[in-house]
């Protein structure tokens, strides 16, 4: 099996997260979120890419949504995760592990509501060539 491609699995077994970071947002992520690719490799048509993802504590990723599903694990902090109904829809702490289902029925929002960083890595399982993340408006919340 290839290298990356084990590495990929490996994350997503070990892991499994939610967000973010494409070029632009329709509800921007918040000041100081920062990505940096880890790992990528293409099989069949499909991108797998692992990312890091730190969020600053009071900041969120912005609305979006993926067009393929994602795995994450929580390294540190806590991930506050958020669905289009403005409802939490999971909170993960340093530790756990998430998955977000692809599709712009999925649009969801993630936020660090703590005062330390939030690390993610996040295994991206995408269409080849597809962006990180679509951007999504903000559905009503009093939040971003």
């Amino acid at each position: 099996m290839h290298t990356a491609l084990r590495t990929a699995i490996t994350g997503a077994v070990t892991a499994a997260t939610v967000l973010v970071c494409g070029t632009a947002y329709a509800t921007p992520a918040g000041p100081g979120v920062t990505a940096r690719v880890i790992s990528q490799t293409t099989v069949n048509g499909t991108d797998y890419t692992l990312r890091e993802i730190t969020v600053p504590p009071g900041q969120s990723t912005g609305w979006h949504y993926h067009d393929g599903p994602l795995y994450g694990f929580v390294k540190q902090g806590t991930l506050s995760h958020f669905d289009p109904t403005c409802a939490s829809d999971g909170v993960y702490r340093a530790g756990s592990t998430v998955q977000e289902p692809a599709g712009p029925g999925h649009v969801h929002l993630g936020r660090n509501l703590g005062d330390t960083p939030l690390v993610l890595d996040v295994l991206y399982v995408l269409p080849h060539g597809a962006p990180y993340s679509e951007d999504a408006p903000n559905p009503g919340c009093p939040f971003q």
